[in-house]
């Protein structure tokens, strides 16, 4: 049996550097930044020409929010009852806690199986848990068969996009590992092989078809997991997860627990939002559904594993589980103006872009270093929000993140900075002061520009600090409205507010 390659083109999630120091690095990858560019934007195009011509978009995303959030919220009813439909229907359940129970579960199906391989479906859950790496220690080789995965797994490197995970990949590069690697692992690539898409997808074809037609164990994950029915859902462009989800005689699926909807009529909204926001189509080309074990049809036996890891974290906050309507369409990565000159490897996860950056920290915690970062990888433009499907709020939940990490004594400098502020505004009396000693330094730079403040980080270092005002508001005031010519306002105040009532002429009537 042929093994797959093992060389690392990327450094591993574990252990990466936090955002700021990974997106420096994937900045200087110029090649990287055009392939990202052409890419993002041509999707985006693409999205808002199909969404354009649903006159209720707004109110199908709001209806799709709304079966999120039914879900969410009595989320262990509903996966009671998808277990029970599940179970009624033939599939055998498995519950994991974490990824470590997930992994064990999926190996030791295949080991009773007797395989050396498994096919798999695109599944952004098996590789949050690194199930793949799982599998090869255990002597179980896992083939990906989305063109877009095989490219990133030939090279061993990292997907950078959820949607398009070689997206950072151009076609020459695929061209050049088709030829190089494909014959290490399978079928070789054709000698005379071009770049051009079609000869790239028919290379890639003729390699995958051997695997699909000898694989007797395929691991997939769902889009969606319909409690009343017990029915899961794959939706997919190129027919490859078909062909892993029917061929082989045992099929495991790994499901995150916030993947459920209630009832079937919750899957219409579903299936308009979620190809129209990734890859700009009126409806996928391949929509799969199967509901347990049918005789004769398809896999005969199902395994399905519910994994939580760190999923019921996330739902235990009010504010940051909306997070997990996440249906992994990836339209908030293609507007973002950072994911689009970063790439997704600077993210540290799986998840990147705006998405990975509010659900990575709720997921893992915001202890390390990569984490802690996440939430300030954001410009808060707002875009993430506009183009979301099911309207999570990412700006806000990148606010409430921040705090989090700044009362856990990340950015030790703005929370100092915050609790310093909080101090002064807290008092009028210190207010003042602090404004008098702004305006004299004010007097004193003159026209000179702040290039650079100690203390504040980057920010400063790429942004010109405004320059503080040579007069104050409330001194202003003071001047014009106070003919004694002293700092204190109408009937001796200190700050030179008048007090309502005073019978001065401060824009209202006396």
């Amino acid at each position: 049996m042929v093994t797959p390659p093992v060389q690392q083109t990327s450094p591993t999630f574990v252990g990466m550097p936090a955002f700021p120091e990974a997106a420096q690095r994937e900045l200087a990858n110029t090649q990287q930044r055009q392939n990202l560019h052409r890419a993002t934007h041509t999707i985006r195009a693409k999205r808002a020409a199909v969404v354009g011509e649903v006159a209720d978009w707004e109110a199908i995303r709001v209806a799709g929010a709304a079966a999120k959030d039914e879900a969410l919220h009595h989320l262990g009813d509903y996966l009671e009852q998808l277990e029970q439909s599940l179970t009624a229907r033939g599939a055998t359940v498995h519950w994991a806690r974490d990824a470590a129970e997930a992994n064990r579960i999926v190996v030791d199906v295949a080991r009773a199986k007797g395989v050396d391989e498994v096919v798999k479906v695109k599944s952004m859950a098996t590789q949050e848990i690194e199930l793949n790496e799982a599998l090869e220690a255990a002597g179980i080789h896992a083939w990906e068969t989305d063109l877009a995965e095989l490219i990133v797994q030939l090279f061993g490197d990292l997907p950078s996009h959820i949607l398009v995970p070689a997206i950072h990949r151009n076609r020459t590069e695929i061209r050049d590992v088709f030829l190089r690697e494909m014959g290490n692992v399978g079928r070789p690539a054709p000698a005379d092989l071009t770049d051009e898409p079609a000869r790239l997808a028919e290379a890639a074809r003729l390699h995958l078809r051997e695997k699909f037609l000898r694989a007797r164990v395929a691991v997939s994950g769902a889009n969606f997991a319909i409690a009343d029915t017990g029915t899961l859902v794959v939706v997919e462009s190129e027919g490859n997860g078909r062909m892993c989800l029917t061929l082989p005689e045992t099929l495991i699926s790994v499901v995150g627990i916030e993947k459920v909807l209630p009832t079937w009529d919750d899957l219409g909204p579903m299936l308009q939002l979620l190809p129209r926001s990734s890859t700009g189509e009126r409806m996928n080309p391949y929509t799969t559904m199967w509901t347990g074990v049918h005789e004769g049809d398809g896999p005969q036996e199902v395994h399905v594993v519910l994994l939580d890891n760190g999923r019921s974290h996330v739902l235990a906050d009010s504010v940051g589980r909306q997070a997990l309507r996440c249906i992994r369409c990836s339209a908030c990565l293609n507007v973002c103006p950072v994911y689009e000159r970063t790439g997704g490897h600077a993210y540290g996860s799986v998840y990147p872009g705006p998405i990975g950056a509010v659900l990575n920290p709720q997921l893992r915690g915001t202890t390390s270093e990569v984490d802690a970062s996440l939430p300030y990888a954001s410009s808060l433009c707002g875009a993430c929000f506009d183009a979301c499907p099911v309207r999570i709020n990412i700006p806000e939940l990148l606010v409430e993140l921040r705090g989090t990490v700044a009362e856990q004594g990340g950015h030790r400098a703005e929370s100092a900075a915050m609790k310093a502020a909080a101090w002064v505004l807290s008092d009028p009396r210190r207010l003042a002061v602090a404004q008098r000693g702004a305006t004299t330094a004010g007097k004193l730079i003159g026209k000179r520009t702040i290039t650079r403040v100690p203390g504040l980080g980057a920010w400063t270092d790429a942004r010109n600090v405004p320059t503080p005002p040579k007069e104050t508001f409330r001194q202003w005031w003071a001047r014009e409205r106070d003919t004694s010519g002293g700092e204190a306002g109408p009937r001796g105040r200190a700050d030179g507010i008048p007090k309502p009532g005073d019978g001065t002429d401060a824009g209202g009537e006396a």
